[in-house]
């Protein structure tokens, strides 16, 4: 019988305590072990992970009938809700893709990066010039501004305004650290106490309220767009309340608030993040940012950007991994893991695999210019794989170009110290660990687009209406 991966043989707690700097344990582990080690975590399953993409293909393979990535989910995220895609598995979630996919593909989304561009630009005119400031809470703030007109399809500027604090109030007690390091069933015990539910102090009370004050709203949302039946409508919600499955049915109440939730969770705090990242690197690395503006000026940066936006999420991953629960066993490599045992492709270990990635540590886009990038591509895994890869996975990258882009047209930004910034954890994602500090000056680039009226369908929140 093949054996079990080798790993450490410290005790779980002290293997929970080197979470702090989840990068750095990692990496650790994986020179030691190599592309496949075991690990324990307190109050959590027994973890396999691996280094390289072959390994993670072979982890994918398994998608749908040997694991249950939902079930896994669902402990960490119980605000998400039981129909949400990151918490279902098998007939229900095959359902809620195929639902949910053309909403955020194709000609759905294609007339959005106008007013993505409207939004970042409306907010870049707000940014101190001259003085530190935390990029990170701008891309935050930009990003959130896309989700409401986007995909909650907000009107109304009073109710914007109260959706906007309650998905941010949300955003910040879900992403505790302590709160993704709390072990599942101590999470769903404290979500179903009485008296664990009076005590404000507990990371899963603080969420949990904070999910209840998302829920008045959205929910009284949900009911007014059904009355008003808008054939019309582009948002992602719009779309989500005229859809119907193979069987004609459509989507519940409660199912559109779990896959809005779903969209807040894994298009907010990951788009803004990732926006910070490339902002951090470009600061950090002035050929690779001299080279994207002058392409931008001479109106041929789309190919290049495109590899910007590739190389930041390579170099400095969002996501630092997403497991598998087994309900088979699995063999990897020579070793067999058991059921019952996660296996996790680890993206910030994948991301550096220096097979496909020479040099790792540099940032540099041209990996995935020219003829020889199909090993820099077929481990450029930031969103995930398999059957559970990450459904907005394209409309997250068009955010990001077009916020890239119109940043640059508008300042020149510089690094508050020369250091690079440390990767945080924040939740199960890896932020800059001073939120990407820069100072912004005027530097508008030689080639302006004209100023044109937005065309974008989707309701925008206009300024007669107080926003």
């Amino acid at each position: 019988m093949p054996p079990l991966p080798p790993g450490s043989r410290q005790p779980a707690f002290l293997q929970t305590f080197h979470m702090r700097n989840p990068v750095r344990y990692f990496e650790t582990l994986r020179r030691r072990h190599g592309p496949v080690f075991r690990m324990k975590l307190l109050g959590f399953p027994p973890q396999v992970v691996v280094a390289n993409a072959e390994l993670a293909a072979e982890i994918y393979r398994v998608d749908g009938e040997g694991n249950l990535t939902g079930a896994l989910r669902a402990g960490y995220v119980p605000w998400l809700g039981r129909h949400s895609l990151l918490t279902n598995d098998g007939e229900e979630w095959w359902r809620h893709r195929k639902l949910l996919s053309p909403a955020l593909h194709g000609k759905s989304i294609a007339s959005y990066p106008e007013l993505i561009a409207e939004i970042a630009a409306e907010d870049i005119e707000k940014w101190p010039r001259g003085k530190p400031f935390s990029l990170r809470e701008h891309m935050q703030t930009i990003t959130l501004e896309i989700i409401l007109r986007l995909v909650f399809g907000v009107r109304d500027a009073a109710q914007g305004d109260r959706l906007r604090a309650a998905l941010m109030a949300l955003s910040k007690a879900s992403g505790s650290p302590a709160l993704f390091l709390t072990p599942g069933w101590v999470r769903t015990w404290a979500d179903r106490s009485p008296l664990a539910l009076r005590l404000p102090f507990l990371p899963t009370t603080r969420a949990a309220k904070a999910a209840d004050a998302v829920d008045d709203i959205l929910f009284g949302e949900i009911a007014r767009r059904r009355d008003e039946a808008d054939e019309k409508a582009t948002d992602v919600l719009g779309r989500l309340l005229r859809a119907r499955d193979d069987q004609g049915r459509p989507l519940s109440d409660q199912e559109i608030r779990d896959e809005m939730l779903t969209l807040l969770e894994a298009g907010l705090e990951t788009t803004a993040t990732g926006l910070s990242w490339t902002f951090e690197r470009l600061m950090r690395n002035p050929r690779v940012l001299a080279r994207l503006q002058e392409e931008m000026e001479r109106g041929e940066e789309e190919v290049y950007l495109d590899a910007v936006v590739k190389e930041a999420l390579r170099s400095r991953p969002v996501i630092f991994g997403l497991g598998r629960l087994l309900t088979k066993p699995l063999r990897l490599d020579a070793y067999e893991v058991p059921a019952g045992w996660v296996a996790i492709p680890m993206f910030s270990l994948i991301l550096q695999d220096r097979e496909a990635y020479p040099d790792p540590g540099e940032f540099r886009p041209e990996r995935f210019l020219g003829e020889n990038t199909k090993p820099a591509q077929k481990s450029f895994l930031p969103f995930g794989g398999g059957r559970r890869y990450c459904v907005g996975a394209q409309l997250a990258t068009m955010e990001m170009k077009v916020i890239t882009r119109e940043v640059l047209r508008h300042v020149r930004l510089t690094p508050a110290n020369p250091a690079s910034e440390a990767q945080r954890m924040w939740h199960a994602t890896l932020i800059p660990g001073k939120h990407a500090v820069a100072v912004a000056r005027e530097q508008p680039l030689k080639r302006q687009q004209p100023a044109q009226e937005s065309k974008c369908p989707v309701h925008p929140v206009g300024p007669e209406q107080g926003r």
